[in-house]
């Protein structure tokens, strides 16, 4: 099964003091193993470094360690599905017919990503904002 994994659940996963870790970390784990392919939209790892390198931890990611947890645990096992310009003009008409506006427009990327990619699930803590952009992925929207 190809699943492309939102931001909010690989934080998840690679943070084990989240509170949706125990949920999250098995989906991480099954793209390890090879029993999934793990797929991420390219700009997720700008979003997945911001995030984890700003939680308020009591002992906080370092830069150099976000690297690499990144590295370990996304870019050796995952495919990282690249958005061009025109699918970032696809995604902003899309969002703009269905008057969609401020910061939807990265989850409504990483759907994009995933229907370019021919994902078969995308896996995400924030199924609300996926179902309102893609309606019709709603049976591909999943929630660990």
């Amino acid at each position: 099964m190809r699943i492309l994994f939102d931001t909010s659940v690989l934080v998840a996963a690679m943070v084990d003091a989240h509170p949706a870790y125990e949920r999250a970390f098995p989906w991480l784990q099954r793209v390890h193993a090879k029993e999934n392919d793990g797929l991420i939209a390219a700009h997720s790892l700008a979003e997945l470094y911001s995030v984890l390198t700003t939680l308020p931890l009591r002992f906080p990611v370092s830069p150099e360690i976000a690297q690499r947890m990144i590295a370990h645990n996304i870019l050796s096992t995952f495919q990282v599905i690249p958005l061009m310009a025109d699918d970032y003009q696809a995604v902003i008409t899309h969002l703009s017919r269905m008057a969609l506006s401020g910061g939807i427009i990265y989850d409504a990327l990483i759907g994009h990503a995933a229907i370019k990619a021919n994902a078969d699930q995308i896996s995400t803590l924030n199924a609300k904002d996926f179902h309102r952009i893609y309606p019709d992925l709603a049976a591909r929207i999943v929630v660990p």
